[in-house]
C-alpha cells in the first residue's frame, strides 16, 4: 500500500492559506476537490509552484491534482459571479466589478498544465505517457445561469465545474468525464512513482552523469551512480515542508541527512516567487556553504518558474542567501540588520569572545540593549540553528541574542497580531559543536512568545508550527545508527552522557522504543531500514564503516595515503567531492593535525586543498590571501576540521585522529564533533586513530550493535536534548 493511500488527509497540501478575501469561492472548490479524491491514489496542491508569466505577474495552478488513473488535473478557479461576466470569446474574458478586467482562465491553466507535462516527458521512462485534464472552476455560477447566458454555445469552451456540481460525487463525475486535454496511458507502478517524484522536483538535486573509467559496475563509483538514481523519490512529510508557507513562526527538527538544507532552499525560493515584493533572507552559519545553498536556490527557482527566473546574488536583493555574521565583503544577517538601522556594525575585533558564535551573540545582545530594531524583513530562514545557541550569560533578557535580533528585524504577518513573525528555523541539536543547549521556542525567545508555537499544532489549511524528520537520505543506515550510538554514549560503561529520554521523541527521530527511561531500567533502540533510504547497504556487501587503531600516527597517515590512493586509481572516486578527509579534537590539536595530514598526502603526491586556501596544496592559508567560503578544489582532496566541514559531504569520508576524542570522551561538544564527522558520508567511513582507549571498545561494540541497541538507562545526562517546550 502506497504512502499516498495510508496518509489520506496529509496528501493534500494547502502551501499558502487560503486568504479571506478568496474564501468565498476558492475555499468551497478545494474543499470539494479534497472530498472527492480523498480515497483515491493521489496527491494534491492549493496553489502548486509552477510560476508562468501572466501578464506583469506571475501565476501558478489554483488545485492540482495527480492521480493514478487520471494522470494531472489542473483546475484554474474564478469566484466571479455571472453578472461579472461582460462577454466572453475565443480570446478573452471581459469581466466588470471584479478585481481584473481581463483574463483567459483556459490558456492560462492549458500553458501550467503543458509545463508540468514537459517536466514529465524528461523522463524517458513516462515520455508521453502522462495524461492531463484542464478545467475551470465557477463556485459561484451555476451551470443553468452560464447556459441562460449562451456561454454553453461557445467554441473552445473549456471543461467547467459549476457551483451545483461541488458535492463529492458530481465533482468527481464531473472531472473523470471531462476530455483529456493531453492523452496519455495508465501508469505501472514504476511509472507512477516517477510520476510523484517529477511533480515533487527532486530531480533538480541530481548531479551530472559520472564518467567511469571502470565498466565493471563494482567500484565505489559505479556504486554511487547507482544510488544515485534510487534517492531521488516522493517524499510526502517533505512535500509539506519544502512547499508549504507558513503565517508565523515554524520550526523544523530534522536529523543528519534529512534534507533541511535543501527543503529551506525550496521554501525560500518559493516565497520569492509568490510573493516578489516580499524581502527575505536566508541564513546559515558555516560560510562554506554560500555556493551550496545559492546553487539549490538557484534550481528551485528555474524549476518553480520553468526556466525564467536563475538567482543572482549581485542583484537579487529581495531573496537574500546570507551568513548570520558575515563580513566587511559581503554583508551577513547582523551587518545588514545594522545597515538598515543607520548602525555601523561591529566585527570579530569589538568583541573577547575566541568562539565566533560567542562573539556573534554578544554583538547582537549589545545591539538589542542601545536601539530599538526596526523591521525590515517579510521572512527569515535559519539554517543550521543549533549553531545561533549560546549559554545563559550571552542571552538578551530571557532570549537568544541572535534569534531576538532576526525576530525584532520582521514585520508582524497580520497587524492584529503583532508577535507573530515569519521566522523558520532548522535544527539538529546533535550536531551542536559548542553550545549544550537545544533551540526549543521557549529557549529561544521566552515564556512569552513560545505561547504562540504553544496555541495549537498548525495553522489554517493544515500547516504544522512544528515539523520532525525522522528519515534519513544522506547518511547510509549503519553509519548514522553508529553515529548516534557513540556520539551520546549509548553503550559507554557509566551510561550515555547525552541525548534523548524520552521514548516520543526518539520515535520522532525514526526509532523503535522499548522499556522506559527510568534510571536502572533496560532500554532497546531499534530504527527500521525504512527511515534510513540511503539503497548502498544493499548494493556493497562489505561494511561501510570501518574502524581502525594504530600504533602511532604516521602508521595511521601511512593507511591513510595507501586509502586514498586506491579510491583515485581503482575506485574511480574523484579527489574534490568524492573524497573528504577530517580531522577530530580540540582547537590547537586540530589545526596541528589538519597541517600534518595535509603535508603527509603531498609528500605521498596526493594533492590537497585546505579549506579557504586560494590553491591547492597550501598549507596554511592566512588572512587577507585567503577565501573563508571556499571548500572544495578542482583536483585536491579536501583536509578540514569538523566545524568547516559541517553541512559538505563525500562519497568517502576519513575520520583521522579518534584518539583526540577517546582521552577526553566525556566532553560531549567531542563527541558531537565525531557525530558530524561521521555523517558527513552518503556513501563510506573509515575512522582511524592511535594508542588504545576504552572509547575504543565502546566503539567497536556500537559497530557490532548494527541498528539496535540494548543498554541500562542511567542518570545524570550532561547533556538531554529531549524536546520540552513546556
Amino acid at each position: 500500500m502506497s504512502v499516498l493511500e495510508t496518509d489520506r488527509g496529509s496528501k493534500f497540501i494547502t502551501t499558502e492559506p487560503i486568504g479571506e478575501n478568496e474564501a468565498a469561492g476558492e475555499q468551497k472548490v478545494w474543499d470539494a476537490t479534497k472530498s472527492a479524491f480523498l480515497d483515491r491514489n493521489c496527491i494534491g496542491y492549493w496553489r502548486y509552484p509552477i510560476f508562468l508569466k501572466v501578464g506583469e505577474i506571475r501565476k501558478e495552478p489554483d488545485i492540482l491534482i495527480v492521480d493514478r488513473e487520471l494522470g494531472l488535473v489542473a483546475i484554474e478557479v474564478k469566484s466571479v459571479r455571472i453578472d461579472q461576466i461582460v462577454e466572453i470569446n475565443e480570446e478573452e474574458w471581459r469581466f466588470q466589478n471584479f478585481y481584473a478586467t481581463e483574463a483567459n482562465p483556459d490558456q492560462q491553466v492549458q500553458r501550467q498544465l503543458k509545463a508540468l507535462i514537459a517536466y514529465c516527458d524528461r523522463e524517458p521512462a513516462i515520455w508521453r505517457k502522462v495524461m492531463g485534464r484542464a478545467i475551470v472552476a465557477l463556485p459561484l455560477i451555476t451551470q443553468e445561469e452560464w447556459q441562460e447566458r449562451g456561454f454553453d454555445q461557445l467554441q473552445n469552451c473549456p471543461p467547467i465545474i459549476f457551483q451545483d456540481q461541488l458535492s463529492k460525487v458530481s465533482l468527481w463525475e464531473r472531472i473523470q468525464q471531462s476530455a483529456p486535454a493531453i492523452p496519455g496511458e495508465y501508469l505501472d507502478d514504476e511509472q507512477w512513482k516517477l510520476l510523484l517524484a517529477v511533480i515533487s522536483g527532486t530531480f533538480v538535486l541530481r548531479k551530472p552523469p559520472r564518467i567511469l573509467v571502470s565498466s565493471d559496475g563494482k567500484t565505489r563509483a559505479s556504486i554511487m551512480a547507482a544510488c544515485a538514481e534510487e534517492l531521488y523519490k516522493f517524499d510526502l512529510q517533505q512535500e509539506h515542508i519544502g512547499k508549504e508557507i507558513p503565517p508565523g513562526f515554524q520550526r523544523l527538527r530534522g536529523i543528519a541527512g534529512s534534507g533541511k538544507t535543501v527543503l529551506l532552499c525550496q521554501k525560500a525560493a518559493h516565497m520569492h516567487l509568490k510573493h516578489p515584493e516580499w524581502d527575505i533572507a536566508l541564513v546559515f552559519f558555516t560560510r562554506t556553504l554560500y555556493d551550496l545553498m545559492i546553487g539549490l536556490v538557484d534550481k528551485w527557482l528555474r524549476r518553480f518558474s520553468n526556466g525564467d527566473v536563475q538567482y543572482n546574488p549581485a542583484t537579487n536583493s529581495k531573496l537574500r542567501i546570507i551568513h548570520a555574521w558575515g563580513d566587511k565583503n559581503r554583508a551577513g544577517l547582523y551587518g545588514t540588520i545594522c545597515q538598515l538601522n543607520g548602525i555601523r556594525p561591529k566585527s570579530v575585533g569589538d568583541t573577547a569572545q575566541r568562539q565566533p558564535i560567542r562573539g556573534l551573540a554578544e554583538i547582537c545582545k549589545r545591539l538589542s540593549e542601545e536601539i530599538v530594531i526596526q523591521p525590515f524583513f517579510d521572512a527569515i530562514l535559519i539554517d543550521e540553528g543549533q549553531d545561533l545557541v549560546t549559554e545563559d550569560e550571552l542571552k538578551y533578557q530571557d532570549k537568544q541574542a541572535i534569534y531576538w535580533m532576526a525576530y525584532q528585524s520582521l514585520k508582524p504577518v497580520d497587524s492584529e497580531d503583532p508577535q507573530n513573525r515569519r521566522l523558520i528555523w532548522a535544527y539538529d541539536e546533535a550536531q551542536s559543536l559548542d553550545s549544550l543547549k537545544i533551540p526549543t521556542t521557549k529557549e529561544l525567545f521566552g515564556e512569552d512568545l513560545s505561547r504562540i508555537l504553544s496555541q495549537g499544532t498548525q495553522y489554517n489549511g493544515g500547516i504544522k508550527k512544528s515539523e520532525v524528520m525522522r528519515r534519513c537520505y544522506r547518511t547510509p543506515g549503519s553509519i548514522l545508527t553508529a553515529a548516534h550510538g557513540i556520539g551520546m554514549g549509548l553503550l559507554r560503561p557509566e551510561g550515555m552522557i547525552t541525548g534523548i529520554t524520552t521514548k516520543q521523541d526518539w520515535e520522532r527521530i525514526g526509532y523503535e522504543v522499548t522499556g522506559k527511561f527510568i534510571p536502572g531500567q533496560k532500554i532497546t533502540l531499534h530504527r527500521p531500514p525504512e527511515n534510513s533510504l540511503n539503497p548502498l547497504e544493499r548494493l556493497w556487501q562489505a561494511p561501510l564503516l570501518e574502524f581502525e587503531t594504530y600504533s602511532s600516527r604516521q602508521e595511521e597517515l601511512n593507511a591513510l595515503a595507501d586509502n586514498i590512493l586506491h579510491n583515485l586509481v581503482q575506485d574511480d572516486l574523484k579527489a574534490s567531492r568524492d573524497i573528504l578527509v577530517i580531522v577530530l579534537g580540540s582547537i590547537s590539536e586540530t589545526m596541528e593535525l589538519e597541517n600534518h595530514v595535509a603535508a603527509f598526502l603531498m609528500e605521498q603526491d596526493i594533492s590537497i586543498y585546505i579549506p579557504t586556501a586560494f590553491e591547492l596544496n597550501e598549507l596554511k592559508p592566512q588572512y587577507p590571501n585567503y577565501d573563508p567560503d571556499r571548500f572544495w578544489m578542482e583536483g585536491g582532496v579536501t583536509v578540514s576540521r569538523v566545524p568547516r566541514a559541517k553541512g559538505n559531504e563525500a562519497d568517502m569520508v576519513y575520520v583521522v585522529g579518534f584518539d583526540q576524542v577517546a582521552r577526553n570522551e566525556a566532553d560531549v561538544s567531542l563527541r558531537n564533533q565525531l557525530f558530524v564527522a561521521l555523517t558527513r558520508t552518503r556513501g563510506w567511513v573509515n575512522l582511524s586513530g592511535v594508542g588504545d582507549y576504552p572509547m575504543y571498545d565502546e566503539m567497536r561494540r556500537v559497530i557490532d550493535s548494527g541498528d539496535t541497541f540494548n543498554f541500562t538507562y542511567k542518570r545524570p545526562l550532561k547533556r538531554d536534548i529531549s524536546e520540552r517546550e513546556d
